[in-house]
């Protein structure tokens, strides 16, 4: 594989051209998915601020 046809590929999916890459998929929910993240980042959160008791 050369260095052109690697480059014309890369360019090619990352502009969505790629036909079935699309990037998405149909069950994931954004909002699910942030909102389940911000929950584990509050209890790391918490989890820090009970093991640095000595501030």
């Amino acid at each position: 594989m050369s260095l052109h046809s690697t480059a014309v590929s890369l360019v090619s999916l990352a502009s969505g051209e790629g036909g079935e890459h699309g990037g998405n998929h149909e069950s994931l929910n954004p909002y699910l998915t942030g909102g389940g993240a911000l929950l584990a980042l509050l209890i790391l959160l918490w989890i820090t601020t009970r093991f640095n008791r000595d501030r």
